[in-house]
């Protein structure tokens, strides 16, 4: 008895170990076909948000960490507070450098008063 729950723990949690290696390894194949252009398949909305928010976080002057980023059908919609219309600017410039973004909504992204 003790053997049978072993054997189903374990293929439990190999289970659970191998199915997020398994899509993290899709959406890496996904990102490097996107980053090469060999693709005819455009970027999913999933690999452009995770390169926004990515790039957001490595630019200077932007809060990156109160950005939220959501992609449906290749339009970015950049949500929250940034303390300065500059920074605001420089956010949409960046989502829009991203390969597959289509267009860049930043009407919920807002300039914190002082």
């Amino acid at each position: 008895m003790k053997t049978k729950l072993s054997m189903i723990a374990g293929a439990s949690l190999l289970i659970a170990v191998a199915m997020p290696m398994q899509l993290m390894a899709q959406d890496k194949a996904q990102s490097m076909e996107a980053e090469e252009g060999d693709s005819s398949q455009p970027a999913s909305d999933t690999w452009i948000t995770t390169k926004v928010k990515t790039d957001l976080m490595a630019t200077a002057d932007v809060p990156g960490t109160t950005i939220d980023v959501e992609t449906v059908n290749g339009t970015v919609k950049l949500a929250g507070t940034v303390d300065n219309k500059a920074s605001a600017d420089k956010a949409v410039a960046v989502a829009k450098k991203i390969k597959g973004v289509k267009s860049v909504d930043a009407s919920a992204l807002t300039v914190a008063k002082k």
